[in-house]
């Protein structure tokens, strides 16, 4: 998550940083995603992004740090900024679902049209992928929220068989 702060902080794409790193973009992509990195990939980004290796090996949560405070404050994640970060993702993730549903569904209504225009196959996988569509847009907008943090919270506390 730091990796990723860092990035957006300079409006970079991770082709960019790509570029500027040296490393394929799927392993930025794994980093982002909170995998554990390589002393050498940790090293190519913290020579781009200007800031020690250590500062990209921090735990996201700072709020009661012992580190000292040596001009890194640009590198931490707050709680607020990492679930701003996770909220924005689920919306590019449901934009690029929708994307995605829009361009097959147009291709197979093309397709559709020329291959048999008297019997509207395509209205099928429409219907059933559009549900799912409806589904995550419900919610990543959190229209319904099924699975709450208090549900969150209640699983966890019956698989502890405590409180937390």
């Amino acid at each position: 998550m730091i990796v990723r702060k860092l990035r957006l902080q300079r409006a970079w794409s991770q082709e960019q940083l790509s570029e500027c790193s040296g490393l394929s973009i799927r392993t930025i992509q794994r980093i982002e995603r909170g995998q554990k990195a390589s002393v050498e990939s940790l090293k190519s980004l913290a020579a781009v992004f200007e800031v020690d290796i250590t500062d990209l090996t921090q735990e996201t949560d700072m709020t009661h740090s012992t580190v000292p405070e040596i001009n890194t404050e640009h590198v931490k994640l707050t709680q607020e900024e990492q679930s701003a970060i996770e909220y924005v993702k689920d919306i590019k993730d449901f934009y690029s679902h929708l994307w995605s549903y829009i361009t097959c569904i147009t291709f197979l209504t093309v397709i559709n049209w020329f291959v048999s225009p008297e019997y509207y196959w395509v209205i099928w996988p429409a219907l059933g992928w559009g549900i799912g569509i409806i589904s995550h847009a419900l919610s990543t907008f959190e229209v319904v929220n099924l699975f709450s943090p208090e549900w969150e919270k209640k699983q966890i506390e019956k698989r502890l068989g405590r409180k937390l």
